[in-house]
C-alpha cells in the first residue's frame, strides 16, 4: 500500500524520498541515544554529591558516553542499513561520496536529513530531561584549536575508513559491519571525549549548539576536522583500490574451501584377485556398451568389489594393475559409425570358390 502522492513519483524520486525518512529517523534515533547517555554521564550525581559536569571528566564518565555512542551508532545503523545505509554523519556521506559509492546527489539530500535529525535528537533530550543540555562538543585538558582539528581529523578518518572497508567493500562479513562501526566509534570517543567532545560527526556538535544557542569561537573544527578525515581515508582507499590489495592475502571472502582432488588407489590384498578382462562387446547404437568383466559378471578390482568397466564401438577396455594399484577406468565414448566400420571389417574375407573358378 503506497501513499497516492509517492505511488505518481518517479521510482528515482521514490527512493530518494524513503532514503531521506529513513536517514532522518535513524540520525534521530541514533543521537537521541548517544545524547542521552551523554547527559546522564554529565548530570549524574557522585558519591559526595555534585556532578559529574561540577567535578570534571573521570574515566567512568568517559567509557559511559563512549559505549553510549558505540552502541546506538551499532542498534541504529543495522537497523536502518537496508533503508539508507545508515549513515547518520555528514562526514560518512561525503566520504561515500568521494569513492563514487554513494551519488553526490542522494549524498546532498541526506546530508540535510542529517543535520535536521541533529537539531531535533539535541532538542528532543533537552526537553525530556530535567536541567540544562550538557551535551555540547568543548575543547577540554588544555587541548588547543589546532590540536583540536586534528584529533578531530585522525579519529574520523578512522571511523570513516573502517566504513569503508566493511560497508562499502561487499564481502561475507558485511552483515555484521554495524557492529565493527560502532567499536570503531566507541574506540575514537574513548580518545576523543575528553579532549575535543569527540564529534566526529557535524550533525552531533551542530544540533545541540543551536538548541543551546550557543556556538564557540572554535565550532568550526567539528565541520572541517570530520571533513579533513574523510578525505584522508577516501585518499588512502583509493590508493590500496589501486594497487589491488585483495592479492596481497587472497581468498579471505572465499565462501568455500576448495578441496584437493586427488586420484584413490586401493593396494591388492593377498585375499583379493584382480578380475578378468571380459569379452569385446559389439555396441551398435549411441549407448555405450557395458562389457561384463570377471567371473562375477564384474572385474573385481584390489579391494573384492565389483567394477564396470564400459567398452564402446564394439572394443573392450581392460585396466592395467601396476605396482599392485588399481585405478578407475575412464568411460568411452561412443560412435556408431566406427563401431559398424570395425564390425564390417572383422567378418571373414570371402575367397575365391571353386564355383567362381
Amino acid at each position: 500500500l503506497r501513499l497516492p502522492l509517492v505511488r505518481r513519483l518517479p521510482d528515482g524520486a521514490r527512493n530518494h524520498f524513503i532514503a531521506m525518512c529513513g536517514e532522518y529517523v535513524g540520525t534521530v534515533l541514533f543521537l537521541y541515544f548517544a545524547l542521552s547517555g551523554t547527559q546522564v554521564a554529565n548530570n549524574i550525581n557522585t558519591s559526595d554529591g555534585q556532578s559529574v559536569a561540577q567535578t570534571g571528566a573521570n574515566p567512568q564518565q568517559l567509557q559511559y558516553i563512549a559505549l553510549a555512542f558505540g552502541f546506538s551508532l551499532a542498534v541504529n545503523a543495522w537497523v536502518f542499513f537496508r533503508i539508507s545505509g545508515g549513515l547518520f554523519n555528514p562526514a560518512v556521506t561525503f566520504g561515500m561520496c568521494l569513492i563514487g559509492a554513494l551519488p553526490w546527489i542522494r549524498g546532498l539530500l541526506l546530508f540535510f536529513v542529517q543535520i535536521l535529525g541533529g537539531i531535533t535528537a539535541a532538542a528532543l533530550v533537552a526537553c525530556m530531561f530535567p536541567g540544562p543540555l550538557t551535551v555540547q562538543t568543548t575543547l577540554g585538558g588544555g587541548t588547543t584549536t589546532t590540536q583540536g582539528l586534528f584529533i578531530e581529523m585522525f579519529l574520523t578518518a578512522e571511523l570513516v575508513f573502517t566504513i569503508f572497508m566493511l560497508a562499502a567493500e561487499k564481502h561475507k562479513g558485511t552483515f555484521i559491519a554495524p557492529v565493527g562501526i560502532g567499536l570503531a566509534l566507541f574506540v575514537a570517543e574513548m580518545t576523543g571525549v575528553y579532549f575535543t567532545g569527540g564529534s566526529l560527526n557535524p550533525a552531533r556538535s551542530f544540533g545541540p549548539a543551536v538548541v543551546n544557542h550557543d556556538f564557540n569561537h572554535y565550532h568550526w573544527i567539528y565541520w572541517l576536522g570530520p571533513i579533513l578525515g574523510s578525505i584522508v581515508a577516501a585518499g588512502f582507499y583509493k590508493f590500496i583500490k589501486t594497487l589491488e590489495y585483495e592479492t596481497a592475502n587472497p581468498d579471505q571472502d572465499a565462501a568455500v574451501e576448495h578441496p584437493v582432488h586427488e586420484e584413490k588407489f586401493h593396494r591388492v590384498g593377498t585375499n583379493e584377485t584382480a578380475g578378468t578382462a571380459g569379452t569385446v562387446g559389439t555396441a551398435a547404437t549411441e549407448t555405450t556398451a557395458k562389457t561384463m568383466v570377471g567371473g562375477n559378471g564384474n572385474g573385481v578390482f584390489g579391494n573384492g568389489h565389483a567394477g564396470n568397466v564400459h567398452a564402446g564401438n564394439g572394443l573392450a577396455q581392460t585396466s592395467v594393475l601396476g605396482g599392485g594399484l588399481m585405478a578407475n577406468p575412464p568411460t568411452a565414448v561412443s560412435r556408431p559409425d566406427l563401431a559398424a566400420s570395425r564390425a564390417r571389417s572383422s567378418r571373414p574375407r570371402v575367397t575365391d570358390s571353386p564355383a567362381m573358378a
